[in-house]
């Protein structure tokens, strides 16, 4: 459990070095956001269908993933609605808007945790390092979005880089809720990976790849390019 814990809180400390761009390029590093979703999207796709979803096939009926998945898809679909009214223009100046951005994060890293959770304790030294790897990439540029308007804002690059680390607080949380329910009942295993798997994939093709269309499609393109393969390679040689 602490080792699941200290990896979980390791994914949230990844969302800090989003920080570490804008405080270096300050008003620059937004160029740099498409590119960084664009790896992002590849992440978790991957993240999704390799060490969610195939294993989630291997160790329950369709129905228990498929419904998961659902379930999965209908709680990002839900935490969107409520979020619906809030911009989402990283171009705007102020901390309302930072403090916005942050909230959304807030919202969406739950189920990132679960996902943590899950696959650690199916399978703690493959499967498990997997997820972890995938979700502290992806946090990376989620960061970034975090500190931009605040930068604009006039906050400090501490303050910048320990927002961005609060947005994912929730991972840790949502690990340890979703290793004790599966681990006390293991019929819940597929289950679980499925709603992981389908909130982390509304998530990749709802906001982060067409936030990362909407900007330079090119850095999209070439954030997709590499970061699939390299991925997948991460996958075989980890054995997922």
């Amino acid at each position: 459990m602490i080792e699941l814990i200290l990896l979980a809180s390791a994914t949230a400390v990844a969302t800090g070095l989003g920080a570490i761009p804008v405080m270096l390029l300050g008003d620059r590093a937004q160029s740099m956001v498409p590119l960084l979703l664009g790896i992002a999207g590849g992440v978790m796709a991957v993240a999704s269908i390799m060490g969610l979803i195939i294993p989630a096939f291997d160790r329950g009926t369709p129905f228990e993933v498929l419904g998961g998945l659902a379930i999965g898809v209908a709680f990002l679909s839900l935490a969107r609605r409520f979020l619906s009214q809030m911009p989402r223009d990283f171009s705007q100046a102020g901390g309302r808007t930072g403090l916005l951005v942050f909230l959304v994060l807030l919202v969406h890293s739950l189920p990132e945790g679960f996902a943590v959770g899950t696959a650690y304790e199916a399978d703690p030294a493959q499967l498990g390092i997997f997820v972890v790897i995938a979700i502290a990439i992806q946090n990376i540029p989620e960061g970034t979005s975090v500190a931009i308007p605040l930068a604009a804002s006039g906050a400090s690059g501490n303050r910048q880089f320990w927002m961005a680390v609060a947005s994912s607080v929730p991972q840790p949380i949502g690990a340890v809720i979703a290793f004790l329910l599966v681990q006390e009942i293991s019929a819940l295993l597929p289950v679980s990976f499925g709603f992981a798997a389908g909130a982390m994939l509304a998530l990749t093709l709802v906001e982060i790849v067409p936030d990362a269309w909407r900007g330079d499609r090119r850095q999209t393109v070439i954030g997709l390019g590499c970061s699939i393969p390299a991925m997948i390679a991460l996958s075989l040689l980890l054995g997922v």
